[in-house]
């Protein structure tokens, strides 16, 4: 049979690619076509993204897509990271480059922004978890330095709304992204605009919420390709990773947890409804859009961006290793040594990672890591204490427990760091899907078009289609309750 082609253009803040989903009815298969590089650029003080390159880069793989597929190409969705945007003025002009989530201009900003809306108002109203980078106080920083871009601006697009109005002309917020804004208010399933008014900030510039599954219609004439569709998928990356958790549990009541693993580690659970009270609020966890109406529960956590960052420090003095032999080399360190809060606002920016790991490391009165081997596991060992954190509060939380922790993404490939989740938090762990999110977004756009029939079923062709690793809680796990003692007081 001829199989139908779904193209995820998968954008995430170091790189992107654009994969075809093959699907033959039964399994869906992945096949990379295009890759390319992505990060922010210093400007005047400023990091934005390069959003002309980028966009280059799309079109350059979805003209390799016609080329290798034609007509059998039905639909293409892009996912990228949360929380960024772009202004579009007049006569749908795009006004400037968007701005990196990790630029200065929100430093300080929960804090003034609280002065004028309470903390708690601000989560009754968006039931979103408090990080500076959050589109609401990169709002609220354009608006405190008088920014003319505000003025002038008729529309706000997400990141993967905007490639969307790229590929087809038409303006759509999707659901999933747009929550990760906190202005999105997850109990009413709309737009917060009470807290927009109340903070002063424009109210005219968002499109009607538009579900992941939304058929915008076919690509621009210009690109040759009349019955291709562009279709939304869960285009926050996460909810593209979460769709393609290969579990045969019921949704909307799991009895599962993931971790979507990549420069962030995101873990929560599947929720029918958001979870708001002043209770969840206390431990600043967040309700983001899922797929099918769902709603993901979850805690952000600084995934593998501190190891990455040191990696990339040591690289420019001239020692660049590869992600095996750093991992080798942390396998071999002596365990449970130090830790360190990844959360902790020192981490967020790029820079020399090390040294500030050996600051928080010094003011905890730990001992600084000095091998290369000893930051790496401590890294890792850090990550899966948090992990142990994050498992027992949702259990706390939703009044349930949970048996079995999916880590989907390409930090699944992490066989250390899996063995460490599964030993810190004493549950099962299961590795895979690597292609999670590309596998998420492609199977959106399969039910988007009536090729698979539900969520269930979505799931049930990822089982048939990938390979998973389960890693069992070793038998001795004292070292793991010493040291997450310790951990608990960092944080």
């Amino acid at each position: 049979m001829t199989h139908k082609i779904y193209l995820a253009i998968d954008i995430g803040a170091s790189g992107g690619r654009h994969l075809a989903g093959q699907f033959d009815g039964n399994t869906l298969t992945l096949k990379e076509l295009y890759r390319f590089e992505n990060g922010p650029t210093d400007l005047a003080g400023t990091l934005y993204w390069n959003l002309p390159s980028l966009w280059n880069h799309v079109q350059t793989g979805l003209r390799t897509a016609k080329e290798r597929f034609g007509d059998g190409l039905v639909s293409v969705g892009v996912d990228t990271w949360g929380v960024d945007f772009a202004f579009l003025g007049r006569n749908d002009t795009l006004l400037a480059n968007p701005v990196c989530y990790r630029d200065a201009r929100t430093d300080g900003a929960m804090d003034r922004a609280f002065q004028t809306v309470s903390r708690a108002d601000i989560f009754r109203q968006s039931g979103l978890q408090f990080m500076q980078f959050n589109t609401l106080y990169q709002l609220l920083a354009m608006k405190w330095v008088n920014s003319p871009l505000l003025d002038i601006a008729e529309t706000l697009l997400m990141m993967p709304d905007l490639f969307h109005w790229l590929l087809s002309g038409v303006k759509s917020n999707e659901f999933t992204d747009a929550t990760t804004t906190q202005f999105f208010d997850p109990v009413n399933n709309d737009w917060a605009i009470p807290l927009l008014e109340r903070f002063g900030l424009p109210t005219h510039l968002f499109q009607k919420v538009s579900p992941p599954g939304t058929v915008l219609g076919p690509l621009r004439k210009e690109f040759g390709l009349p019955k291709t569709n562009v279709v939304l998928p869960g285009s926050h990356d996460t909810a593209s990773a979460v769709m393609s958790v290969p579990t045969a549990s019921r949704t909307g009541n799991p009895d599962w947890a993931y971790i979507s693993l990549g420069t962030w580690a995101l873990m929560g659970i599947e929720s029918p409804k958001p979870v708001v009270d002043d209770v969840v609020s206390g431990f600043n966890f967040t309700n983001e859009g899922g797929v099918d109406g769902t709603i993901r529960f979850l805690k952000n956590i600084s995934g593998m961006w501190m190891l990455q960052e040191c990696r990339r420090t040591w690289a420019k003095a001239e020692v660049e290793l590869d992600y095996a032999t750093l991992i080798r080399l942390g396998a071999e360190a002596e365990p449970f040594k130090r830790a360190v809060n990844p959360n902790d606002p020192r981490f967020i920016p790029p820079g020399d990672m090390p040294e500030r790991i050996n600051q928080a490391l010094r003011e905890s009165g730990q001992p600084e890591a000095r091998e290369k081997g000893e930051f790496v596991r401590l890294c890792l060992e850090s990550l899966a204490l948090a992990y142990r954190y994050i498992a027992a509060t949702v259990a706390e939380l939703t009044g349930r427990e949970y048996n079995v922790i999916h880590i989907v993404g390409g930090g699944s490939q992490n066989q250390l760091l899996n063995q460490f989740a599964a030993d810190a938090t004493g549950m099962e762990v299961k590795a895979g899907p690597v292609e999670a999110t590309a596998l998420g977004n492609s199977l959106m756009q399969a039910l988007a078009l009536g090729d698979v029939g539900s969520l269930a079923e979505a799931r049930e062709v990822v089982r048939n289609s990938v390979e998973v690793t389960t890693y069992h809680p070793a038998g001795d796990r004292s070292g793991w309750d010493e040291m997450y003692a310790k951990f608990l007081k960092l944080i």
